[in-house]
Protein backbone atom coordinates (compact mmCIF):
# COMPACT_ATOMS: atom_id res chain seq x y z
CA UNK A 1 0.00 0.00 0.00
CA UNK A 2 3.08 2.69 1.11
CA UNK A 3 5.24 3.80 -1.79
CA UNK A 4 8.26 2.35 0.67
CA UNK A 5 10.31 -0.65 0.57
CA UNK A 6 12.90 -2.05 2.72
CA UNK A 7 15.68 -1.80 0.16
CA UNK A 8 18.79 -0.68 1.41
CA UNK A 9 17.74 -0.79 4.81
CA UNK A 10 19.85 -3.75 5.64
CA UNK A 11 23.55 -4.20 4.17
CA UNK A 12 26.01 -6.18 3.31
CA UNK A 13 30.00 -5.40 5.40
CA UNK A 14 31.94 -3.23 3.30
CA UNK A 15 35.44 -2.36 5.02
CA UNK A 16 35.89 0.43 2.09
CA UNK A 17 32.53 2.21 2.77
CA UNK A 18 33.15 2.30 6.41
CA UNK A 19 29.93 2.77 9.10
CA UNK A 20 29.20 4.47 11.74
CA UNK A 21 29.10 2.38 15.34
CA UNK A 22 26.33 1.29 17.23
CA UNK A 23 27.60 0.32 20.93
CA UNK A 24 24.81 -1.30 22.74
CA UNK A 25 25.77 -0.65 26.88
CA UNK A 26 24.40 -2.32 30.44
CA UNK A 27 23.71 -0.18 33.03
CA UNK A 28 26.90 0.40 35.09
CA UNK A 29 29.23 -0.82 32.01
CA UNK A 30 32.30 1.60 32.61
CA UNK A 31 32.86 3.34 29.28
CA UNK A 32 36.74 2.17 29.50
CA UNK A 33 35.28 -0.92 28.10
CA UNK A 34 33.63 0.04 25.06
CA UNK A 35 36.50 -1.35 22.30
CA UNK A 36 37.05 1.45 19.49
CA UNK A 37 36.12 4.89 21.56
CA UNK A 38 39.22 7.07 21.62
CA UNK A 39 40.02 8.26 25.11
CA UNK A 40 38.33 11.72 24.54
CA UNK A 41 35.27 10.17 22.77
CA UNK A 42 35.17 8.17 26.57
CA UNK A 43 35.38 11.67 28.32
CA UNK A 44 32.63 12.84 26.10
CA UNK A 45 30.48 10.11 27.21
CA UNK A 46 30.86 10.30 30.71
CA UNK A 47 30.52 14.51 30.17
CA UNK A 48 27.22 12.71 29.27
CA UNK A 49 26.40 11.35 32.30
CA UNK A 50 25.88 8.14 30.55
CA UNK A 51 25.09 5.16 32.94
CA UNK A 52 23.57 2.68 30.37
CA UNK A 53 20.03 2.79 31.84
CA UNK A 54 17.42 1.39 29.21
CA UNK A 55 16.80 3.65 26.04
CA UNK A 56 19.28 6.33 26.53
CA UNK A 57 21.12 7.30 23.86
CA UNK A 58 24.45 9.55 23.04
CA UNK A 59 25.76 10.17 20.25
CA UNK A 60 29.90 9.69 19.83
CA UNK A 61 31.55 12.84 17.44
CA UNK A 62 34.20 11.65 15.66
CA UNK A 63 37.63 14.24 15.27
CA UNK A 64 36.75 15.72 12.45
CA UNK A 65 32.75 16.95 13.88
CA UNK A 66 31.18 14.54 11.93
CA UNK A 67 28.62 11.71 14.01
CA UNK A 68 31.41 8.77 14.14
CA UNK A 69 28.38 6.36 16.07
CA UNK A 70 25.91 6.36 19.19
CA UNK A 71 25.53 4.70 22.54
CA UNK A 72 22.41 3.05 23.52
CA UNK A 73 22.11 2.34 26.99
CA UNK A 74 19.54 -1.22 26.90
CA UNK A 75 19.74 -1.18 31.38
CA UNK A 76 19.78 -4.98 32.60
CA UNK A 77 19.86 -6.49 29.08
CA UNK A 78 16.45 -7.60 29.39
CA UNK A 79 14.32 -4.52 28.96
CA UNK A 80 13.23 -4.45 25.19
CA UNK A 81 10.21 -3.08 24.03
CA UNK A 82 7.77 -3.76 25.66
CA UNK A 83 8.81 -6.83 26.65
CA UNK A 84 12.15 -9.46 25.68
CA UNK A 85 15.96 -9.02 25.31
CA UNK A 86 17.96 -5.82 24.50
CA UNK A 87 18.35 -6.07 20.97
CA UNK A 88 14.88 -5.21 20.41
CA UNK A 89 15.99 -2.00 21.52
CA UNK A 90 17.84 -1.08 18.48
CA UNK A 91 14.49 -0.37 16.81
CA UNK A 92 14.77 3.12 18.52
CA UNK A 93 17.79 4.11 17.18
CA UNK A 94 16.55 3.06 13.09
CA UNK A 95 13.67 5.86 14.03
CA UNK A 96 16.30 8.90 15.57
CA UNK A 97 19.55 8.41 13.79
CA UNK A 98 20.35 10.58 10.67
CA UNK A 99 20.37 8.07 7.16
CA UNK A 100 23.85 6.70 6.63
CA UNK A 101 25.41 3.09 7.30
CA UNK A 102 25.58 1.74 10.25
CA UNK A 103 27.05 -1.29 11.95
CA UNK A 104 26.80 -3.10 15.82
CA UNK A 105 30.33 -2.96 17.38
CA UNK A 106 30.01 -6.01 19.01
CA UNK A 107 28.44 -9.02 18.37
CA UNK A 108 25.39 -9.78 20.22
CA UNK A 109 23.23 -12.88 21.71
CA UNK A 110 20.03 -12.47 19.04
CA UNK A 111 21.09 -11.09 15.72
CA UNK A 112 17.82 -11.97 14.18
CA UNK A 113 15.76 -10.14 17.07
CA UNK A 114 18.57 -7.32 16.69
CA UNK A 115 17.73 -6.84 13.01
CA UNK A 116 14.37 -7.20 12.89
CA UNK A 117 14.08 -4.71 15.67
CA UNK A 118 16.02 -2.34 13.51
CA UNK A 119 13.56 -2.97 10.57
CA UNK A 120 10.50 -2.30 12.40
CA UNK A 121 11.76 1.05 14.02
CA UNK A 122 12.69 1.93 10.95
CA UNK A 123 8.98 2.07 9.52
CA UNK A 124 7.02 5.36 8.79
CA UNK A 125 4.18 6.02 6.64
CA UNK A 126 4.48 8.57 4.42
CA UNK A 127 1.86 7.87 1.95
CA UNK A 128 -0.15 11.44 2.78
CA UNK A 129 2.76 13.69 3.35
CA UNK A 130 3.99 15.87 0.29
CA UNK A 131 7.59 15.27 1.67
CA UNK A 132 8.25 11.81 1.70
CA UNK A 133 11.43 12.41 4.02
CA UNK A 134 14.56 11.19 3.79
CA UNK A 135 15.32 7.49 3.62
CA UNK A 136 16.02 5.59 6.76
CA UNK A 137 19.75 4.23 8.49
CA UNK A 138 20.85 1.35 7.01
CA UNK A 139 22.36 -1.47 9.47
CA UNK A 140 24.93 -3.85 8.56
CA UNK A 141 23.68 -6.86 8.77
CA UNK A 142 24.58 -8.43 12.22
CA UNK A 143 26.59 -11.90 11.62
CA UNK A 144 24.36 -14.59 12.45
CA UNK A 145 21.01 -12.91 11.32
CA UNK A 146 19.55 -14.72 8.05
CA UNK A 147 18.86 -12.41 5.50
CA UNK A 148 15.49 -14.07 4.33
CA UNK A 149 13.90 -14.55 7.28
CA UNK A 150 14.67 -10.49 8.36
CA UNK A 151 13.86 -8.97 5.52
CA UNK A 152 10.54 -11.30 4.95
CA UNK A 153 9.37 -10.33 8.97
CA UNK A 154 9.82 -6.58 8.07
CA UNK A 155 8.56 -6.35 5.17
CA UNK A 156 5.20 -8.15 6.46
CA UNK A 157 4.80 -5.84 9.33
CA UNK A 158 5.52 -3.28 6.90
CA UNK A 159 2.79 -4.40 4.84
CA UNK A 160 0.14 -4.93 7.73
CA UNK A 161 1.09 -1.28 9.09
CA UNK A 162 0.50 0.14 5.64
CA UNK A 163 -3.11 -1.80 5.60
CA UNK A 164 -4.07 -0.31 8.90
CA UNK A 165 -2.91 3.15 8.68
CA UNK A 166 -4.48 3.63 5.02
CA UNK A 167 -8.10 5.48 5.96
CA UNK A 168 -11.48 3.99 5.09
CA UNK A 169 -11.70 6.77 2.07
CA UNK A 170 -9.26 4.44 -0.03
CA UNK A 171 -9.09 0.84 1.94
CA UNK A 172 -12.54 -0.59 1.36
CA UNK A 173 -13.25 -4.15 1.14
CA UNK A 174 -12.68 -3.75 -2.75
CA UNK A 175 -9.49 -2.45 -2.24
CA UNK A 176 -8.71 -5.09 0.77
CA UNK A 177 -9.53 -7.73 -2.02
CA UNK A 178 -7.03 -6.00 -4.46
CA UNK A 179 -4.17 -6.14 -1.61
CA UNK A 180 -4.76 -9.55 -1.31
CA UNK A 181 -4.59 -10.86 -4.95
CA UNK A 182 -1.06 -8.70 -4.72
CA UNK A 183 0.08 -10.63 -2.40
CA UNK A 184 -1.18 -13.85 -3.71
CA UNK A 185 0.40 -13.33 -7.32
CA UNK A 186 4.05 -12.41 -5.82
CA UNK A 187 3.72 -15.77 -3.79
CA UNK A 188 1.72 -17.85 -6.54
CA UNK A 189 -1.02 -18.43 -4.65
CA UNK A 190 -4.76 -18.91 -5.86
CA UNK A 191 -7.61 -15.62 -4.84
CA UNK A 192 -11.24 -16.75 -5.15
CA UNK A 193 -13.95 -13.84 -3.34
CA UNK A 194 -17.59 -14.07 -3.37
CA UNK A 195 -18.96 -10.80 -2.88
CA UNK A 196 -22.40 -8.53 -2.68
CA UNK A 197 -25.64 -10.30 -2.90
CA UNK A 198 -23.43 -13.80 -3.79
CA UNK A 199 -23.17 -13.79 0.03
CA UNK A 200 -26.82 -13.89 1.30
CA UNK A 201 -27.03 -18.07 0.85
CA UNK A 202 -23.97 -19.13 1.99
CA UNK A 203 -22.72 -16.36 4.35
CA UNK A 204 -25.55 -15.12 5.58
CA UNK A 205 -24.08 -12.92 8.46
CA UNK A 206 -21.11 -10.91 6.20
CA UNK A 207 -23.66 -9.79 3.97
CA UNK A 208 -25.88 -8.70 6.84
CA UNK A 209 -22.78 -6.65 8.10
CA UNK A 210 -22.02 -5.16 5.34
CA UNK A 211 -25.06 -4.72 3.09
CA UNK A 212 -25.89 -1.51 3.98
CA UNK A 213 -22.57 0.09 2.88
CA UNK A 214 -22.51 1.24 -1.08
CA UNK A 215 -19.01 -1.08 -0.90
CA UNK A 216 -20.13 -4.85 -1.35
CA UNK A 217 -18.96 -6.83 1.49
CA UNK A 218 -16.99 -10.51 0.66
CA UNK A 219 -15.07 -13.35 1.59
CA UNK A 220 -11.85 -13.25 0.42
CA UNK A 221 -10.16 -16.82 0.24
CA UNK A 222 -6.38 -17.08 -0.34
CA UNK A 223 -5.01 -20.69 -0.46
CA UNK A 224 -1.32 -21.41 -0.77
CA UNK A 225 0.82 -24.70 -0.77
CA UNK A 226 1.23 -27.86 -0.96
CA UNK A 227 -2.55 -29.95 -0.41
CA UNK A 228 -0.92 -32.55 1.15
CA UNK A 229 1.01 -30.94 3.65
CA UNK A 230 -0.19 -29.32 7.34
CA UNK A 231 -3.28 -27.48 7.19
CA UNK A 232 -2.71 -23.96 8.83
CA UNK A 233 -5.76 -21.59 8.24
CA UNK A 234 -5.82 -18.26 9.66
CA UNK A 235 -9.09 -15.77 9.65
CA UNK A 236 -8.92 -12.02 9.77
CA UNK A 237 -11.82 -9.70 10.18
CA UNK A 238 -11.79 -7.32 8.27
CA UNK A 239 -14.02 -4.89 8.72
CA UNK A 240 -12.54 -1.35 6.66
CA UNK A 241 -14.68 0.81 8.76
CA UNK A 242 -16.94 0.67 12.02
CA UNK A 243 -19.31 3.55 12.66
CA UNK A 244 -21.58 0.50 14.61
CA UNK A 245 -24.10 0.49 12.94
CA UNK A 246 -27.15 1.57 14.30
CA UNK A 247 -25.74 1.32 17.70
CA UNK A 248 -23.59 4.61 16.27
CA UNK A 249 -20.43 4.77 18.47
CA UNK A 250 -20.10 8.05 19.77
CA UNK A 251 -17.40 10.77 17.61
CA UNK A 252 -14.41 9.94 20.01
CA UNK A 253 -15.06 5.91 19.61
CA UNK A 254 -14.80 6.44 15.45
CA UNK A 255 -11.56 7.90 15.32
CA UNK A 256 -9.35 5.29 14.27
CA UNK A 257 -12.12 2.68 13.56
CA UNK A 258 -9.80 2.16 9.99
CA UNK A 259 -8.20 0.03 12.25
CA UNK A 260 -10.64 -2.28 13.11
CA UNK A 261 -9.49 -4.32 9.89
CA UNK A 262 -6.25 -5.04 11.54
CA UNK A 263 -7.17 -8.34 12.03
CA UNK A 264 -6.98 -8.87 8.40
CA UNK A 265 -3.82 -7.19 8.33
CA UNK A 266 -2.53 -9.24 10.73
CA UNK A 267 -3.37 -12.66 8.84
CA UNK A 268 -2.04 -11.21 5.88
CA UNK A 269 1.55 -10.22 7.54
CA UNK A 270 2.14 -13.91 8.96
CA UNK A 271 0.57 -15.18 5.98
CA UNK A 272 3.46 -13.05 3.92
CA UNK A 273 6.58 -14.64 6.36
CA UNK A 274 4.98 -17.96 6.05
CA UNK A 275 4.83 -18.37 2.24
CA UNK A 276 8.29 -15.56 1.95
CA UNK A 277 9.95 -18.34 3.81
CA UNK A 278 8.27 -21.57 2.44
CA UNK A 279 7.00 -22.98 4.99
CA UNK A 280 5.91 -26.73 3.98
CA UNK A 281 2.30 -25.96 5.12
CA UNK A 282 -0.94 -25.41 3.20
CA UNK A 283 -2.18 -22.18 4.37
CA UNK A 284 -5.11 -20.91 3.96
CA UNK A 285 -6.25 -16.99 4.09
CA UNK A 286 -9.98 -15.91 5.02
CA UNK A 287 -11.00 -12.37 5.42
CA UNK A 288 -14.54 -11.53 5.79
CA UNK A 289 -14.55 -7.92 4.30
CA UNK A 290 -17.40 -5.42 5.10
CA UNK A 291 -17.97 -1.86 6.10
CA UNK A 292 -20.20 -1.41 9.10
CA UNK A 293 -22.33 1.52 8.10
CA UNK A 294 -25.73 2.76 8.28
CA UNK A 295 -28.58 3.27 6.01
CA UNK A 296 -32.17 1.90 5.11
CA UNK A 297 -31.14 -1.63 4.64
CA UNK A 298 -28.85 -1.50 7.92
CA UNK A 299 -29.31 -4.80 10.41
CA UNK A 300 -31.05 -3.93 13.80
CA UNK A 301 -30.70 -4.58 17.03
CA UNK A 302 -33.53 -7.53 17.82
CA UNK A 303 -32.99 -8.97 13.99
CA UNK A 304 -32.42 -12.66 14.11
CA UNK A 305 -30.10 -13.72 11.45
CA UNK A 306 -29.24 -17.65 10.28
CA UNK A 307 -25.77 -18.22 10.04
CA UNK A 308 -23.88 -20.22 7.80
CA UNK A 309 -23.24 -23.02 10.44
CA UNK A 310 -27.58 -22.95 10.58
CA UNK A 311 -27.45 -22.05 14.05
CA UNK A 312 -29.17 -18.62 14.71
CA UNK A 313 -28.09 -14.96 16.25
CA UNK A 314 -29.75 -12.51 18.13
CA UNK A 315 -28.67 -8.76 17.22
CA UNK A 316 -28.06 -7.63 21.24
CA UNK A 317 -26.03 -4.79 19.71
CA UNK A 318 -24.89 -4.01 16.04
CA UNK A 319 -21.39 -2.62 17.02
CA UNK A 320 -20.80 -6.34 17.86
CA UNK A 321 -20.50 -6.56 14.25
CA UNK A 322 -17.12 -8.63 14.06
CA UNK A 323 -18.08 -11.67 15.72
CA UNK A 324 -20.54 -11.92 13.20
CA UNK A 325 -18.54 -12.13 10.30
CA UNK A 326 -15.89 -14.03 12.05
CA UNK A 327 -18.33 -16.60 12.93
CA UNK A 328 -19.66 -17.50 9.33
CA UNK A 329 -15.66 -17.62 8.11
CA UNK A 330 -15.02 -19.55 11.03
CA UNK A 331 -17.41 -22.00 10.41
CA UNK A 332 -16.29 -22.59 6.24
CA UNK A 333 -12.89 -22.64 7.76
CA UNK A 334 -13.88 -25.36 10.33
CA UNK A 335 -15.59 -27.36 7.26
CA UNK A 336 -12.13 -28.69 5.84
CA UNK A 337 -10.72 -29.43 9.47
CA UNK A 338 -7.43 -27.37 9.48
CA UNK A 339 -4.61 -28.80 11.86
CA UNK A 340 -4.48 -24.73 13.42
CA UNK A 341 -6.99 -22.60 13.05
CA UNK A 342 -6.28 -19.25 14.56
CA UNK A 343 -8.54 -15.84 13.96
CA UNK A 344 -7.02 -12.62 14.16
CA UNK A 345 -10.09 -9.32 15.40
CA UNK A 346 -9.68 -5.97 17.13
CA UNK A 347 -12.64 -7.82 18.50
CA UNK A 348 -13.72 -5.79 21.84
CA UNK A 349 -12.19 -2.74 24.23
CA UNK A 350 -12.87 -5.19 27.03
CA UNK A 351 -9.76 -6.51 25.91
CA UNK A 352 -7.72 -3.26 25.89
CA UNK A 353 -9.76 -2.76 29.51
CA UNK A 354 -8.18 -5.68 31.11
CA UNK A 355 -4.50 -6.12 29.41
CA UNK A 356 -3.76 -2.67 27.83
CA UNK A 357 -3.23 -1.87 24.04
CA UNK A 358 0.14 -3.49 24.01
CA UNK A 359 -0.67 -7.27 25.55
CA UNK A 360 -3.88 -8.90 23.41
CA UNK A 361 -5.71 -11.66 24.86
CA UNK A 362 -4.78 -14.84 24.02
CA UNK A 363 -7.74 -18.07 23.58
CA UNK A 364 -6.87 -21.45 23.45
CA UNK A 365 -7.97 -24.57 24.73
CA UNK A 366 -4.39 -26.05 23.57
CA UNK A 367 -2.13 -25.72 26.73
CA UNK A 368 0.49 -26.48 24.16
CA UNK A 369 0.23 -24.13 21.79
CA UNK A 370 -0.83 -21.30 24.59
CA UNK A 371 2.92 -21.98 26.28
CA UNK A 372 4.35 -21.87 22.99
CA UNK A 373 3.13 -18.85 22.01
CA UNK A 374 3.59 -17.36 25.26
CA UNK A 375 7.24 -17.66 25.10
CA UNK A 376 7.75 -16.90 21.43
CA UNK A 377 5.87 -13.63 21.98
CA UNK A 378 8.37 -12.78 25.01
CA UNK A 379 11.08 -13.62 23.09
CA UNK A 380 10.35 -11.72 20.05
CA UNK A 381 8.69 -8.33 21.67
CA UNK A 382 5.50 -9.23 20.81
CA UNK A 383 3.63 -10.33 23.81
CA UNK A 384 0.41 -11.91 24.19
CA UNK A 385 -1.31 -13.44 27.71
CA UNK A 386 -3.74 -16.74 27.92
CA UNK A 387 -7.68 -15.67 28.97
CA UNK A 388 -9.64 -18.33 29.88
CA UNK A 389 -12.66 -19.68 27.61
CA UNK A 390 -14.69 -19.88 31.01
CA UNK A 391 -17.06 -22.49 30.86
CA UNK A 392 -19.32 -20.69 33.65
CA UNK A 393 -20.13 -17.18 31.04
CA UNK A 394 -21.73 -19.49 27.96
CA UNK A 395 -24.81 -18.91 29.75
CA UNK A 396 -24.58 -15.34 29.25
CA UNK A 397 -24.54 -15.19 25.52
CA UNK A 398 -28.25 -16.90 25.91
CA UNK A 399 -31.23 -15.86 24.21
CA UNK A 400 -34.94 -16.35 24.29
CA UNK A 401 -35.86 -16.26 20.88
CA UNK A 402 -32.43 -17.28 19.11
CA UNK A 403 -29.89 -20.17 19.25
CA UNK A 404 -27.86 -17.31 20.66
CA UNK A 405 -27.32 -13.39 21.34
CA UNK A 406 -24.40 -11.79 19.81
CA UNK A 407 -23.71 -10.03 22.83
CA UNK A 408 -23.97 -10.71 26.99
CA UNK A 409 -27.04 -8.62 28.57
CA UNK A 410 -24.27 -7.56 31.44
CA UNK A 411 -21.24 -5.21 31.07
CA UNK A 412 -18.88 -7.93 32.17
CA UNK A 413 -16.36 -10.36 30.94
CA UNK A 414 -16.43 -8.79 27.47
CA UNK A 415 -13.36 -10.52 25.78
CA UNK A 416 -14.01 -13.44 27.11
CA UNK A 417 -17.65 -14.02 26.11
CA UNK A 418 -16.51 -12.92 21.97
CA UNK A 419 -13.94 -15.17 22.70
CA UNK A 420 -16.96 -17.80 23.76
CA UNK A 421 -19.09 -16.96 21.13
CA UNK A 422 -16.56 -17.45 18.29
CA UNK A 423 -15.60 -20.63 19.81
CA UNK A 424 -19.11 -22.26 19.07
CA UNK A 425 -18.70 -22.04 14.99
CA UNK A 426 -15.32 -23.83 15.45
CA UNK A 427 -15.67 -28.28 16.01
CA UNK A 428 -13.26 -29.71 13.70
CA UNK A 429 -9.91 -28.09 14.06
CA UNK A 430 -7.53 -29.65 15.43
CA UNK A 431 -6.19 -26.89 17.86
CA UNK A 432 -8.21 -22.90 17.54
CA UNK A 433 -6.86 -19.64 18.72
CA UNK A 434 -8.34 -16.56 18.90
CA UNK A 435 -6.64 -13.07 19.56
CA UNK A 436 -8.46 -10.80 20.40
CA UNK A 437 -5.46 -7.85 19.13
CA UNK A 438 -5.82 -4.12 19.25
CA UNK A 439 -3.76 -3.29 16.15
CA UNK A 440 -2.84 0.21 17.08
CA UNK A 441 0.13 1.80 18.81
CA UNK A 442 -0.61 4.82 20.85
CA UNK A 443 2.43 6.40 20.83
CA UNK A 444 5.77 6.11 19.66
CA UNK A 445 8.51 3.74 20.73
CA UNK A 446 11.63 1.42 20.05
CA UNK A 447 10.02 -1.15 17.76
CA UNK A 448 7.53 1.41 15.92
CA UNK A 449 5.56 4.67 15.26
CA UNK A 450 2.51 5.55 16.47
CA UNK A 451 -0.31 4.19 14.43
CA UNK A 452 -1.13 0.76 12.83
CA UNK A 453 0.13 -2.61 14.24
CA UNK A 454 -0.48 -5.98 13.52
CA UNK A 455 0.06 -7.30 16.67
CA UNK A 456 0.61 -11.20 17.23
CA UNK A 457 2.03 -11.63 13.60
CA UNK A 458 5.30 -12.68 14.72
CA UNK A 459 4.49 -14.00 18.09
CA UNK A 460 2.72 -17.06 15.92
CA UNK A 461 5.42 -16.99 12.85
CA UNK A 462 7.98 -18.37 15.35
CA UNK A 463 5.13 -20.78 17.08
CA UNK A 464 4.82 -21.99 13.42
CA UNK A 465 8.43 -22.02 12.08
CA UNK A 466 9.62 -24.39 14.95
CA UNK A 467 6.86 -26.25 14.50
CA UNK A 468 7.34 -27.09 10.52
CA UNK A 469 10.98 -25.89 9.90
CA UNK A 470 12.41 -22.81 7.67
CA UNK A 471 14.96 -20.80 8.09
CA UNK A 472 16.89 -20.02 11.54
CA UNK A 473 15.07 -20.63 14.60
CA UNK A 474 14.23 -17.65 17.32
CA UNK A 475 17.95 -16.17 18.53
CA UNK A 476 16.99 -15.16 22.37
Amino acid sequence: MNDDSIEGLFLEPDPVAGARRVWMVGEGQPPGALEGLSEVQRAWLASMGFTGAARKQVAIPGLEGDLAGVVLGVGDGSRGDPCGPSELLLGQLAASLPPGRYQLAAPVDAPETAAVAWGLGAYRFRRYKSNGGEAPPGLVLPAGADRSAVERIVEAVWLGRDLINTPASDLGPAELEAAVRRLAERHDASVSVTAGDELAAGFPLINAVGRASARAPRLIDLVWGAPGAPKITLVGKGICFDTGGLDVKPAAGMLIMKKDMGGAAAALALAHMIMGLSLPVRLRVLIPAAENSISGDAFRPGDVLRSRSGRTVEIGNTDAEGRLVLADALTLADEERPDRLISFATLTGAARVALGPDVPPLYTDDDALAAELAAAGLAVGDPLWRMPFWEGYERLLDSEVADMNNVPDAPFAGSVTAALFLRRFVRNAGSFAHLDIYGWRPAARPLGPKGGEPQAARAVFEVLRDAYGSGKGRQA
